[in-house]
């Protein structure tokens, strides 16, 4: 699909506002790429679903923000453009234009004049000036945001009340700066920054401008989001047929197993069903058998999630690069990914992967191999066999490592890993934590390895978990602690680098030299999503898109840099019909789909 371009000569006077627009930007839009909701899809219902910990906080940002929870909070409010999910072209959400300056560093804006917050009020500039100097406070406490809104977003300049330009701190190319720069405001006028502000905000909620707010908070039970009453969005291109539920529930269910009681219950809509034994065997149950739970597989083209073992290198033990290289190859992931895991997985080789030339496709995940990991453990000082054959060292310290994980159904997989390790000499002590507890310590870098994985992009990030100006700190994404010239100098000049095929190729060596350190132990990659729901749960034809992660997000997605998700609709009808079989003990014919419209091969 093209993108239309229209070169309007506009210069604006001064009076009144901050700076004049340059004369000669080409304004851009797009309102020609393909709709991918379903225009049968029925406005209405509730949306139940899950979380297995309840939040610590319902702040977008500092302390504990960025908990699992996060996703939803985030998406409660939109950026000023997205990326089609199809053609990749930029998508208007706040912004409906956008230009290039010349100096490839700005990016100028043209606010929607419908976009509004949820209490009425206009989205203007200056909730982008407002949200400058909240991300560089100290009063938010958050030093990731500090920084990045220091020195990779530099300025916001307002022209009048719907026009603005956000500048980057470097020059880079167009796609590096239309990833970089539309960053999503906060309502200036429902916030007031005080010293206090961290704990003042915790659990207050504020206007948003997406199509759902928080509603009704029930402290360590729920969450509900309710659909914003006559959205602003609703008629836009991209958003008609979405966000279909009045509300959203979610749910405090801790265990995963008591969750999926709910699910056959029917007290829960959807359930994620990506993990082997779940898709294999869980299912063979009557609600499934009967037809009232339909089982769905989809193929995607999503970024893969950096999934593994994060050591954290200031820990005494891990400090010596030999222990490190000896843990890579005392893991036996091959023989995890074979049998637990049914030949579903792939196993994952670099520090994620799916992100084309950024991808350093050459590097190899280490193999299990016991002797290899015993003759490094040796260098160590590893040599002698303690009880149940763990090595020690020459004072008697054992060969030990904690492993921190906050996913209940992931202990077998590292009891696996835990007994082939023994095989090596190397003691796996597993330390299972409640989710928003364990990541929060993993940010306190109190682990001293964490079995997990974070989001990905379309394009890696790295200064935030690479950087040293991040190690050994509190609240930072820096969980392994890499404090290390070399690849802070490759980090720095990634950030800054304005060719994008440059900028691939120093992807490619920060990932060989993290390789090198030895820090990432990479698992496994899972280049689909599967996932089962009740047949009153409604999706378009093709379910999802090529960069969905989820089929059944009821939120728009954003925060993979795709807008994807809100396809869903609750067909009232069908549940009436599926209850009313239930109970009469008829059935319907067994549903499992598989969509493979954007497999790769």
């Amino acid at each position: 699909m093209r993108i239309a371009v229209m070169v309007l000569p506009l210069c604006w006077s001064a009076v009144g506002w901050s700076a004049t627009l340059p004369a000669d930007l080409a304004w851009e839009s797009n309102d020609t790429d393909p709709v991918y909701a379903d225009p049968a899809a029925r406005r209405g219902g509730t949306f139940h679903t899950f979380m297995t910990s309840f939040p610590l906080t319902l702040r977008l940002y500092g302390p504990d923000s960025n908990g699992g929870f996060a996703g939803y909070v985030r998406e409660t409010n939109l950026p000023l453009l997205s990326t089609h999910p199809i053609t990749g072209n930029p998508m208007p959400m706040l912004a409906n234009q956008w230009a290039f300056g010349s100096d490839h560093k700005t990016l100028y804006f043209r606010l929607n004049p419908k976009a509004r917050w949820s209490d009425g009020k206009p989205v203007t500039v200056d909730d982008f000036l407002f949200t400058l100097k909240m991300l560089r406070s100290k009063e938010i406490n958050d030093p990731w945001y500090n920084n990045y809104y220091s020195t990779q977003i530099t300025e916001v300049t307002k022209f009048d009340e719907r026009t603005l330009a956000i500048t980057s701190g470097s020059e880079k190319s167009r796609q590096d700066l239309l990833e970089s720069l539309p960053f999503t405001p906060v309502p200036s006028h429902a916030i007031k920054l005080t010293t206090n502000w961290v704990k003042e905000y915790n659990w207050k909620v504020l206007p948003v401008s997406g199509p759902y707010q928080i509603g009704e908070v029930k402290k360590g039970k729920s969450i509900t989001f309710r659909r914003v009453k006559d959205w602003w969005g609703d008629g836009e291109r991209y958003f008609q047929h979405r966000f279909n539920p009045d509300r959203i529930d979610v749910k405090v269910l801790r265990d995963q197993n008591i969750a999926w009681q709910h699910f056959l219950r029917g007290e829960l809509d959807t359930f994620g069903l990506v993990m082997p034994n779940w898709w294999h065997d869980k299912t063979r149950t009557a609600e499934f058998e009967k037809g009232y739970i339909e089982r769905r597989w989809f193929y995607n083209q999503t970024p893969q999630s950096p999934m593994g073992l994060y050591l954290n290198t200031a820990d005494p033990l891990l400090k010596d690069r030999n222990v490190r290289l000896g843990i890579q190859h005392a893991l036996n992931l091959d023989k995890m990914l074979a049998t637990l895991l049914r030949g579903d997985y792939q196993r994952l080789h670099s520090y994620g992967s799916g992100q084309d030339d950024f991808t350093n496709t050459e590097i190899r995940a280490r193999p299990f191999d016991p002797k290899l990991a015993r003759d490094y453990f040796a260098k160590a000082g590893f040599t002698q066999a303690g009880p149940n054959g763990i090595l020690q060292n020459d004072k008697g310290q054992p060969l030990s490592l904690s492993i921190t994980y906050t996913t209940a159904e992931h202990a077998q997989r590292l009891t696996l890993l835990r007994e082939e390790a023994k095989k090596a000499g190397l003691n796996l002590e597993l330390n299972l934590m409640d989710a928003s507890a364990g990541f929060k310590s993993m940010l306190e870098k109190k682990h001293q390895s964490a079995w997990m994985a974070w989001s990905g992009g379309r394009y890696p990030a790295y200064w935030e978990f690479f950087h040293k100006v991040n190690a050994n700190k509190p609240q930072t994404n820096n969980i392994m602690n890499i404090d290390d010239d070399a690849i802070t100098t490759l980090v720095e000049q990634y950030d800054k680098e304005f060719d994008f095929a440059k900028k691939a190729a120093l992807s490619r060596q920060i990932q060989q030299r993290l390789y090198e350190l030895a820090s990432f132990v990479p698992a496994y990659q899972v280049p689909y999503t599967r996932e089962g729901a009740w047949r009153w749960i409604k999706l378009p034809k093709v379910p999802a898109t090529p960069k969905s992660d989820l089929l059944y997000w009821p939120l728009d997605g954003g925060n993979s840099g795709y807008s994807y998700g809100g396809l869903l609709w609750i067909d009232e009808e069908a549940k009436a019909q599926t209850k009313a079989a239930i109970k009469a003990g008829q059935s319907f014919p067994a549903v499992t789909l598989t969509d493979t419209t954007y497999q790769q091969k």
